[in-house]
Order: C-alpha cells, then sequence, then structure tokens
C-alpha cells in the first residue's frame, strides 16, 4: 500500500512542475480589483473588499466573497480570500491549460509565490484533480503539499491522473 501512494504521489508531482512558474509577464501587470464595497485602512496597509470580489492581474484571477489584501511599501504582500469557495486561477506557461484551485480559504503569499488553500481544498490542470482538506502550493518551486482531515471526518488526499494521449 506504502508503495502504491509513494508511486501515485511521485507520478502527480511529476504532471505538477509545468505549475511552476505563471506567465513571465503576470507580475508585471497591473492589478485590476472589482467588488461591491471596499475599506482601506493606509497605517495597516490592509484593504478589505467583499461581495462578489474579483482581482485580475494577467492570467491570475482571484474570485471570493471577502478578500484582504496586504500590502507594504514593496507593494501587495499577501492576498487572502474567503467565498464558497473562494477561487484561484493562472495560466501556468503558454502551452499549458489554466490552473484553478478552489477552496473555503485562500492564503496567497505573493513573495513566497506560495497558496494554501484550506476547506475542502481542490486544485484542477486540465483533466487532472488534486484534493484534500488543505493544499500548499509553491508556484516557484513546483512543490505540492496535500493534507487529508486531522479530524473524525477522515477526509483523505485524493488525486485524479488522466492518462497521457497521444500528442499529449
Amino acid at each position: 500500500m506504502c508503495n502504491k501512494l509513494s508511486y501515485l504521489l511521485l507520478a502527480t508531482l511529476l504532471t505538477l512542475p509545468s505549475l511552476a512558474q505563471a506567465l513571465p509577464d503576470d507580475r508585471q501587470q497591473p492589478i485590476h480589483i472589482s467588488a461591491d464595497s471596499a475599506s482601506m485602512n493606509e497605517r495597516s496597509g490592509i484593504t478589505v473588499y467583499t461581495g462578489n470580489v474579483e482581482i485580475v492581474q494577467g492570467t491570475m484571477i482571484i474570485r471570493g466573497a471577502r478578500v484582504e489584501l496586504h500590502r507594504n511599501d514593496a507593494g501587495v504582500q499577501r492576498i487572502i480570500s474567503t467565498g464558497n469557495p473562494a477561487q484561484f486561477q493562472q495560466q501556468p506557461s503558454r502551452n499549458q491549460p489554466v490552473t484553478k484551485a478552489y477552496g473555503e480559504r485562500m492564503d496567497y503569499r505573493v513573495n513566497k509565490q506560495e497558496i494554501t488553500i484550506t476547506e475542502s481544498a481542490r486544485v484542477d490542470q486540465g483533466r487532472d484533480t488534486f484534493t484534500g482538506e488543505r493544499i500548499i502550493y509553491n508556484m516557484e518551486k513546483a512543490v505540492v503539499n496535500a493534507y487529508g482531515s486531522d479530524s473524525d471526518s477522515g477526509q483523505r488526499v485524493q488525486m485524479v491522473i488522466q492518462p497521457k494521449t497521444e500528442g499529449n
């Protein structure tokens, strides 16, 4: 059983390196934000957006019912999105499908290029799916860590990796 799990995890990790880098110009694009309301605290650097929030920067899109944007003099440092579910998507490279992530809460650490997705976390790339109670995805290092539930509910990490077809 342990060998099967190790093989499946290795196979999954081998399919995920394409998630490593978003399109190179995404981080150089302006950030567009739309929401029903916003509240900015200039001292703390935290802006809270509520109501059908959408943040777009290049191919990156973040959606949620409530989104906190944390800034300092160097720019946006952290984005926390909550929703039913919160959503993240980005195209890793021009020849790869869009990567989509869903969860009740997402915490995106911009400088680390790391997203922590919690509560019914799911990542989709093409036809492959990765689910768990918590997924930590480091885009820069192409490392994905998924965790099942610590509670008695027993939610386990699940992966569905589609077979490669001719031409893929």
